[in-house]
């Protein structure tokens, strides 16, 4: 079952290491405008899966992260949000596994199902191949042989 959350409110994620991000609902139109980012669509057909991942990641990072707590400068002193930080911040491989897991990997689960055949309409035998001729040509058969 699909569980519509309506609400339109930003979250925090905790993302270990003492890192939060506070995120907008992952929706269509932030999906779509990842998709559509000038680095998304300037990966060759040769980059591999983690590299088109890891772009991925932070074209959707750019436009759902609002704040953040737990991110600093080499001194410790905390930085705002900008773009260049936020791709920063994903080049840290745990930080990049836990937003793909919190973050991304729910609306690509989401989209991954729709890719996925549909059950058959009335029970798990619905789609199957009939096997047994009907009775008439089976005596048809018998009266032949």
């Amino acid at each position: 079952m699909l569980r519509l959350d309506l609400t339109a409110e930003l979250r925090w994620l905790d993302l270990g290491h003492g890192v939060r991000l506070c995120v907008a609902p992952l929706t269509t139109a932030l999906m779509v405008a990842a998709r559509s980012d000038a680095a998304v669509e300037a990966l060759p057909e040769t980059a591999s899966d983690e590299e088109r991942a890891l772009v991925f990641a932070k074209a959707i990072a750019r436009r759902a992260v609002t704040d953040w707590e737990g991110v600093g400068d080499a001194d410790g002193n905390p930085v705002p949000v900008t773009p260049e930080g936020i791709d920063a911040l994903l080049e840290v491989w745990p930080i990049f596994e836990a937003f793909q897991a919190a973050y991304v990997s729910k609306g690509l689960l989401l989209d991954a199902e729709k890719n996925v055949s549909a059950p058959s309409p009335t029970g798990t035998s619905a789609g199957a191949t009939a096997t047994a001729r009907p009775a008439a040509k089976r005596a048809r058969t018998a009266r032949r042989g």
